[in-house]
């Protein structure tokens, strides 16, 4: 125990080995849903939904302990939700591309993905992001995690007249979501350790005695065979020949890659590891994400990127890798005790989600906006993620306008170059590829 307290510095960062245990299992709470969630998406592209959920399971596992020993970052990765539903409805369904395809293309996006960390392009990109816009990014996280946690309980809906309205809050389900936000709500005011933990436990218990919850009928269940998908995206590397699939690769790298760096750097903030503006180790961290892309492709998953859950654990103390070993452990351990995940529901999660957001958008006080110029893009950047549903698009928002704003007031030479290249990127993303 002396030795992995040593070597995961958890004196130096003032963290135990029970605060570890307690965030690793909360991150993984928050975030178990994508083992049941990421099948369901992306069987709609043809793909079998038991290997999908194996694919899932084991790149989620690999990853993030990787994250964890390599980078010593709570931070967990697994396959992210959004460019699932990219890779299926757009890519497979609206492109026609078959998904043995789409799948080689992801894998070809992670390559790349491998070249440019060890080049430590991405690492320059990220640390040349100004802070301002970096705390907007930390701040834009915090929202858009909370509309999901919202949204995903049903207390948030989709409104043809208003875009967006409160849903049926006398229905069981809201009520149970209502539930656990008031109670992790009252036990964080009171300071109570674990309190996210605790919350979302009460809640899946809640849920279980009033019906809202199925029992597990189970305890053990078999992982389901890679078979179907493992390795196909290597045997049709080939057909990867056409500019559209060119395009389509290029969509992958540039949404995963910010919205990586995106999540990154807002869970960084988050913790107070950020110094002078930057993430220590964080060409270590692109590893690890570049890793779980990479095995993820082979295995049969659409991408994996870091997971903005983390923030759960975080929020809980989780300060060490020692966070993301245990959530990763328990990914491996989830693939035999399945029918137990069925209790951890979107309406258990949300709390966490909720309470995440909170914490999280006190960096809004960190932006500078006495001055319009930075203000504005900052200001796209936190409004954007919510309203787009998506980090990489509000990110694109600020880091298009911050370039102009800054001309405008005439300090182009406080630019960094690597943001006016961005800033391009972006414009065509947004313009030309993504729409």
């Amino acid at each position: 125990m002396n030795f992995i307290a040593r070597y995961f510095h958890l004196a130096e960062l003032k963290t135990t080995h029970r605060r570890e245990f307690i965030a690793g299992v909360t991150t993984f709470m928050a975030m178990a849903y994508i083992l049941f969630v990421n099948p369901t998406v992306l069987c709609a592209s043809g793909m079998d939904k038991g290997a999908v959920f194996t694919a899932t399971g084991i790149t989620a596992a690999v990853a993030t302990i990787f994250m964890g020993i390599f980078a010593n970052y709570p931070i967990a990765i697994a396959p992210e939700l959004g460019i699932n539903a990219f890779f299926s409805y757009s890519v497979v369904v609206g492109m026609g591309i078959p998904w043995e395809t789409a799948i080689a293309g992801v894998l070809v996006a992670a390559l790349i993905f491998l070249v440019l960390t060890f080049f430590k392009v991405r690492e320059k990109i990220i640390n040349s992001i100004p802070q301002d816009l970096k705390v907007a990014i930390a701040a834009g996280i915090g929202l858009f995690i909370a509309f999901i946690g919202l949204h995903e309980a049903g207390l948030i809906v989709a409104n043809p007249d208003t875009m967006v309205s409160l849903g049926h809050l006398t229905s069981g389900t809201s009520l149970l979501a209502i539930f656990g936000i008031i109670v992790t709500f009252v036990l964080m005011a009171k300071n109570v350790s674990a309190a996210i933990f605790i919350g979302m436990v009460l809640t899946s218990i809640t849920g279980m005695l009033f019906g809202l919850i199925k029992l597990p009928t189970q305890l053990l269940a078999p992982a389901p065979s890679l078979a179907p998908t493992f390795g196909v995206s290597i045997q049709h590397l080939g057909d990867i020949n056409s500019i559209q699939l060119g395009t389509v690769v290029l969509t992958f790298l540039l949404v995963t890659f910010f919205d990586t760096a995106g999540t990154m750097i807002g869970l960084a903030t988050q913790a107070g590891f950020m110094k002078d503006g930057k993430m220590p180790r964080i060409g270590k961290a692109l590893g690890a994400d570049a890793l779980g892309m990479t095995l993820g492709a082979i295995t049969g998953t659409s991408p994996a990127s870091a997971f903005v859950e983390s923030s759960a654990g975080i929020a809980v103390g989780g300060r060490s890798g020692l966070t993301s070993v245990y959530t990763g452990l328990l990914f491996f351990v989830a693939l035999l005790f399945s029918p137990l995940l069925a209790v951890v529901t979107p309406q258990v999660t949300s709390a966490a989600l909720v309470v995440v957001g909170v914490l999280m958008a006190k960096n809004l006080k960190d932006v500078n906006w006495n001055d319009f110029a930075i203000a504005a893009p900052a200001f796209l950047i936190v409004i954007g993620m919510p309203l787009t549903y998506s980090i990489a698009d509000g990110i694109a928002l600020g880091f298009i306008l911050y370039p102009i704003t800054m001309w405008a007031t005439h300090r182009q030479k406080q630019v960094p170059n690597i943001m006016y290249g961005l800033g391009i990127i972006f414009l065509i993303f947004l313009f030309i590829i993504a729409r």
